[in-house]
């Protein structure tokens, strides 16, 4: 027999994602679980020569919406937190209550959110293959606290992944009681809570929701995974509340690359190298990438986020220029986020093999 909760819930054999369906709703998170890019295939020079207008235009769109959705690289932050996760769920599926969890906590940029997004794909694929027959496990839950969050608020984010809908005047234990029943019949295990610096526990409501989180975790068997920006400086782990949650969850720093000692620059030119393995580009000479690493690393402040940015891009206007070929002058070219603007003109060294060549 179905709970209220769970008639008010689209069956997922039969719902589709809307093309604007976050993360936050089941349908978002299925349809992300479930892509994988796949490089279009890179045509002969007599081949290309043969195709129409039309179909020319054809490849190089399917080529330009590849490469903006380029596949992510398996960085030792997301290896880690995969790793640290796995661990917790089996430890955590005998426990009543007082499970452990995971906090990856670093600046933005730092790759947080792919971490935790890919830790949840990962967990997710791998419970399909042990469960194949049983489409109905939603066995990940991806919420995102809102900003100046209440009880009620974040209640409702865990409501809406599901689908679920109430009055305007239902009350949050109502809210709470189908949440937890719906996440109990479709199995969640796994429960991934971003931005969770927008909860403020030096403020009535931002403890309030606090407390309301760490009510979900002693209700729900899963494992709390949170992503947020430098967390340890954001009070959380103060007082009595800050005590607990610190006892509780093992902390993953999310940091940028550093280029200090030859180790660091092997790890930051074998991820330039595995992004570049990845492009679908006709001209490209295979190891310019690679060979331009320390400019790359210093026109990036070594950010994860602004390295995939700055690739994609170049990429892009590669295929819409007509090079096919991704170059320094062309990576020039290539806005990138302030943050990274601001930590090259730090960090560039005076070596005209580094420094942006537009005085030649």
């Amino acid at each position: 027999m179905r709970t209220p909760a769970q008639s008010r819930m689209p069956d997922p054999d039969t719902e589709q994602a809307p093309p604007d369906s976050p993360l936050t709703t089941k349908e978002g998170w299925r349809r992300f679980a479930e892509h994988e890019p796949v490089p279009p295939r890179l045509l002969p020079a007599a081949e290309r020569a043969a195709l129409s207008g039309r179909e020319r235009m054809r490849e190089g769109d399917a080529r330009r919406a590849y490469h903006a959705d380029l596949p992510l690289v398996n960085t030792p932050t997301i290896r880690k937190v995969i790793a640290t996760a796995r661990l917790l769920v089996q430890l955590n599926r005998q426990q009543i209550s007082a499970r452990r969890g995971i906090i990856v906590s670093g600046a933005s940029g730092t790759g947080k959110t792919t971490a935790l997004s890919q830790l949840g794909r990962a967990h997710e694929l791998a419970t399909r293959k042990r469960h194949p027959r049983d489409a109905s496990r939603l066995p990940v839950l991806y919420v995102t606290v809102p900003p100046a969050a209440t009880p009620k608020m974040l209640a409702m984010e865990f409501a809406r992944f599901f689908g679920l809908t109430f009055p305007t005047r239902a009350n949050l234990t109502d809210i709470v009681d189908a949440v937890c029943a719906t996440a109990a019949h479709v199995h969640v295990d796994l429960v991934l809570l971003d931005e969770l610096h927008n909860l403020n526990p030096a403020t009535r409501s931002g403890a309030e929701a606090s407390d309301q989180l760490k009510y979900f975790a002693e209700r729900l068997p899963a494992t709390f995974a949170y992503a947020g920006i430098d967390i340890e400086s954001q009070g959380l782990f103060s007082g009595t509340r800050g005590r607990q949650l610190a006892g509780r969850f093992v902390v993953i720093p999310a940091a940028p690359f550093s280029h200090a000692a030859e180790a660091d620059q092997d790890a930051w030119r074998a991820l330039v190298g595995t992004l570049e393995s990845m492009l679908c580009l006709h001209e490209h000479v295979p190891g310019t990438l690679t060979g331009l690493s320390e400019y790359l690393f210093h026109r990036t402040g070594g950010m994860i986020g602004s390295l995939s940015q700055l690739i994609r891009g170049a990429a892009v206007l590669a295929i819409e220029d007509g090079s096919e070929r991704i170059t320094e002058d062309l990576l020039d070219i290539v806005p990138i986020d302030y943050a990274a603007e601001q930590s090259e003109k730090l960090t560039a060294p005076a070596k005209p093999s580094v420094r942006r060549r537009r005085a030649a």
